[in-house]
């Protein structure tokens, strides 16, 4: 097998290949040219759309060269694959504004850098609207569509799924303008080799057939496994919703915490996808005798670190040992909520408090964390909900630490 593949399968990415053998050899031979697609139907990724860009990393670091193609054409539609209903359509500027804030974000993986490091692939990024834009919709009907069968593309997944509750014909269309990037790309750029969720091996294994049809070089494609957490909830998702790379989104305390706080099971897993740790690193961890606090540490730091720089890797860190280990460590980078004088002054009501700093939505909903005992003010119990919280709870450095239940903290300050 390809170095570079094993890689990928030694660190649990692969799920699928069309064709394993033809892809090991090829990679053997020659530095190949691959790529994979994002719609840029939102200003940020969040952390379970970045699987294959790690891998992407990956198969950089071995020579090949990848293409990250935002889709400004087709998010203009939308991919109906693992969608239970369809997105809402975009403007073309949104789409256009989301596109670069996601090719900068897609940057803290894979360096797209004109010189990269010795040994690497050149990676470049590119845009489907360039040619799917301005598309002549009969030309393109006489050229491409010709080649797909309607028959063969309702028997794929993806598409059986939302015809039992409605595919519109934009979405159908899809699979084609897919298809047609990929072939797009192969004229363009040589590009052989398609990598992607498993969610979208019937679009990657038309846009192989298309290339086919179209006299072209036999061409591969490979999916990654989709990822669950080991208590059932999907990547990338927690108590206050999607984990987005965009700070201004989710903040880079709440970042770190998501990946401090994931099931011991998902630890070493995930140190092998989502980190740049090598092999033998991450075997340490796996070391029965280990603390597994010290690994899910870890693994918080370097996703951190890569999405957000060390520098703010560092300020969650101490951020996270302030509250939880009582240490004396920085409290920078805690999620923080500001009050006036006169708020405090006057005595603020810990259920507003609550609500202020976003642990719920309602006074109700606080008042039951109150009364269950998970309200702490600087680390003492509060179980009165009608408790004020005023100056007298300032501590030394100026500041009030609040907490609801095991996971939700702030830091109240004083403007």
């Amino acid at each position: 097998m390809n170095k570079a593949l094993q890689t990928l399968i030694d660190r649990e990415f692969i799920k699928d290949c069309t064709d394993f053998e033809g892809l090991s050899d090829l990679m053997d031979k020659e530095s190949v040219t691959f790529y994979v697609g994002v719609d840029p139907t939102g200003p940020s990724v969040h952390i379970g759309h970045v699987v294959p860009f790690f891998a992407m990393h990956h198969l950089q670091e071995a020579g090949h060269n990848p293409i990250a193609l935002v889709g400004g054409g087709t998010g203009l539609i939308g991919d109906p694959s693992g969608k239970t209903e369809m997105r809402k359509i975009l403007s073309e500027e949104t789409i256009a504004s989301n596109a670069k804030a996601i090719g900068n974000q897609l940057s803290k993986i894979v360096d797209f850098s004109e010189n990269p490091k010795p040994g690497y692939g050149k990676a470049i990024q590119m845009n489907n609207a360039d040619w799917l834009v301005n598309l002549n919709y009969i030309k393109f009907l006489r050229e491409i569509g010709c080649h797909f069968s309607v028959n063969r593309m309702l028997t794929f997944e993806g598409v059986k799924q939302r015809l039992e509750r409605g595919l519109s014909f934009i979405e159908f269309n899809y699979q084609l303008l897919q298809s047609y990037d990929y072939y797009m790309l192969n004229q363009k750029t040589g590009c052989r080799l398609q990598i992607g969720g498993a969610d979208q091996w019937g679009n990657i294994v038309a846009g192989i057939d298309l290339i086919h049809d179209m006299q072209g070089p036999q061409c591969y494609g490979l999916t990654f496994n989709l990822i669950m957490r080991a208590d059932g909830k999907k990547m990338g998702k927690s108590e206050k919703g999607a984990i987005f790379l965009d700070k201004n989104l989710t903040s880079v305390y709440d970042f770190y915490q998501y990946w401090r706080n994931v099931p011991d099971q998902d630890v070493i897993r995930f140190m092998k996808i989502f980190t740049f740790m090598s092999l033998d690193e991450i075997a340490e961890y796996a070391d029965p005798k280990r603390n597994i606090n010290e690994a899910k540490e870890r693994l918080a730091f370097e996703q951190t670190k890569i999405v957000h720089g060390e520098e703010e890797a560092i300020k969650a860190q101490e951020a996270a040992k302030a509250l939880f280990a009582g240490t004396g460590a920085s409290k920078e980078g805690m999620p923080t909520v500001e009050v006036s004088n006169d708020e405090l002054n006057s005595g603020i009501g810990i259920l507003s408090l609550f609500v202020k700093a976003g642990f719920c939505k309602s006074n109700s909903e606080a008042r039951t964390i109150v009364i269950q005992g998970g309200a702490e003010i600087n680390g003492a119990k509060v179980t009165d909900f009608k408790y004020l919280v005023s100056d007298k709870d300032l501590t030394s450095d100026n500041d009030i630490l609040i907490k609801a239940g095991k996971k939700k903290f702030a830091r109240i300050i004083v403007k």
